[in-house]
Order: C-alpha cells, then structure tokens, then sequence
C-alpha cells in the first residue's frame, strides 16, 4: 500500500501510534479478505470488510498527505 510512500510511511509508524493501528489493521483485514474469498464466505461479509479497509486506507492516505504537507 503506498509503496511510493515508504518513507513516509516508516516514519510515520514510529512516530504516530494512531497510524500505526491504523496501518497493521490495514493489513489484518486484507489477509482476512484473503482468506474469506479462498473460502467462499459470505460474499457481504467480504464486501463489509472492505469498506472498512478501504475507509482506513484513506485515512492512512490522509495522514500520509499531511505529514508531507507540514514538512
């Protein structure tokens, strides 16, 4: 996610325990995902999870953006 953000995204996870939660929760929800789709779960239960992913995603994006701004 954000690879052209990995710097930013190393910084932040060190010095921001919001993003940090944010960002590992990020990356549970696409393994559960993941594993769900091999599975053939509930297809709204997928679909709900990835609302949520996609909803930390921007807010992930958002405080990348912004970190960059105020430098």
């Amino acid at each position: 996610m954000f690879h052209e953000h990995r710097d930013t995204i190393a910084k932040l996870k060190q010095e921001n325990a919001r993003f940090h939660d944010l960002f590992d929760k990020h990356n549970e929800l696409d393994e559960k995902i993941s594993q769900l789709s091999k599975d053939f779960s509930n297809q709204f239960e997928i679909e709900k999870l990835k609302k949520e992913k996609l909803k930390i995603k921007d807010e992930v994006h958002n405080m990348i953006i912004d970190y960059n701004n105020a430098k």
